[in-house]
Order: C-alpha cells, then sequence, then structure tokens
C-alpha cells in the first residue's frame, strides 16, 4: 500500500506546492479567458472547442481509467497543479527540455512586443515533479489538467518515461507543439532574452514570469542551466536599459 501522506518521499515539498482547491486553474472560467482572447486581439477560433478537447482527453486515457496516472510537471504545474495528487516524486526526463519557444502576445506580450512562455521541447533533459492521481479521481482530475494545458493546440500530450529515485515511472506531460505557428524553436538565447526583457501583457511582465520560474526552481531544489543563462542574461539587459 502506498504511503496516504503524497509527501512521503519529499517533505521537503510539504507548503510549497499549491493545494488544488486554491488554484485558479481548478475551476477555470473559460468565458473569463475568451474575453482576455478579445481584448488581445486573438481570433474567435484561438482555443481548442471544448468537445475536441475532451475527445482527446479521452483517447489518450483509453484502456488507462483503471489505473493511476503519472502527470509530469516542468513549469507553473509543479508548484501549482490545480490537481488532486496522491504522491509526488521528483523525476528526471531524457529527451525533452526546458524552452521559452511559446509566442504570447496576450497575457506576457503583446503584438507590438511579444514575449516568451515556457514549454518543453526535443532535445537534452530536465528536472521536474511527477504527481500520481488515484484511478479513483481520474475523470475530474484530467478534465482539470486538459482544460489547463490544452485550452489551445500550442502543446501536445505525449507519454514519458522517467527517472525517479524509487524507479522509473510512465507519465503523462504537455510539450511543445511544433505544428502550431506559435512555437518558434531556435530562438537564440540572446534574443529570448531581449523579447523577454521588453515584453508586457495583460497578466504582467515576461521579466516577472521568468524571474517567478528561477525562483521557483530554486526553492523546488532543482538546477536547470538554460533558465538560469537565461534569467542572468535578462536582468542584465533590464538593468543595463534602467
Amino acid at each position: 500500500m502506498p504511503d496516504s501522506d503524497a509527501f512521503h518521499l519529499h517533505p521537503e515539498l510539504r507548503g510549497q506546492i499549491k493545494p488544488a482547491e486554491e488554484s485558479f486553474f481548478r475551476n477555470l472560467d473559460l468565458s473569463v479567458i475568451d474575453a482576455h482572447g478579445e481584448k488581445a486581439g486573438f481570433s474567435s477560433d484561438w482555443r481548442t472547442p471544448c468537445a475536441v478537447r475532451d475527445a482527446e482527453r479521452r483517447d489518450w486515457l483509453e484502456g488507462r481509467w483503471n489505473q493511476d496516472l503519472w502527470v509530469f510537471g516542468y513549469g507553473s504545474l509543479m508548484w501549482d497543479p490545480s490537481i488532486e495528487f496522491d504522491e509526488v516524486r521528483h523525476a528526471h526526463c531524457r529527451g525533452h527540455q526546458r524552452s521559452f519557444c511559446l509566442w504570447d502576445e496576450g497575457g506576457r506580450g503583446s503584438m507590438d512586443e511579444p514575449g516568451l512562455m515556457l514549454a518543453i521541447d526535443e532535445g537534452g533533459s530536465c528536472e521536474g515533479l511527477a504527481f500520481r492521481v488515484g484511478s479513483e479521481k481520474l475523470e475530474y482530475e484530467t478534465f482539470v489538467l486538459f482544460r489547463r494545458e490544452m485550452l489551445a493546440p500550442v502543446y501536445r500530450p505525449i507519454w514519458l518515461s522517467l527517472d525517479t529515485a524509487s524507479g522509473p515511472i510512465e507519465a503523462l506531460s504537455f510539450v511543445a507543439n511544433r505544428d502550431h505557428e506559435k512555437i518558434k524553436p531556435g530562438i537564440l538565447l540572446e534574443d529570448q532574452a531581449k523579447m523577454i526583457a521588453r515584453a508586457k501583457g495583460m497578466f504582467g511582465t515576461n521579466f516577472d514570469y521568468l524571474s517567478d520560474m528561477y525562483e521557483r526552481l530554486e526553492i523546488l531544489g532543482i538546477e536547470d542551466k538554460y533558465v538560469s543563462e537565461l534569467y542572468t542574461a535578462t536582468d542584465t539587459l533590464r538593468n543595463t536599459s534602467a
């Protein structure tokens, strides 16, 4: 029987992960999201229709409804998963790495000064957190998860093989969808820094988003050389232009 304490393997994470009931994403109001999209000038079909998204969710979970599900978080999902989980582990992902490759013209950027948001993309590796969701909770918890991560088709679901201190696991995650026009792989780090240093959107500055990521990784005990270098480069640019 697994320990009923979700943090039994990593007690240091207790208090660092927002409870599901406190998450903005738990009860996401799509009418509010649509209003933000309209204000930002997005086309009327920018987000995935609910029926399409739910059909994809059921396709991905076919044959797995009677099993516990692992979910891999590499960005804000780590400290604000918005789902109820029974266990959390540090996990290592081979074959995908963090990348600020998602073009943002609304939340943290604008049409005039686009920002960049985080995904994981092909190549390298990264550390993150894996959350185990009990099979009895899958219907609603995966509904919450897909509504959040698959709001627009900029990400795609994938099954990842992860290494943990307690053994290998297979986990669902959401990676950059290279078929989408807003995924821009290959932007040089110095150009990423220039964009992030300038961009600002409805939800704040792009630098604040990067800074939060940098600080949260440190709090969670996760090292990411790329994020650290990008933060340093962006912070230097901001201080130079101040």
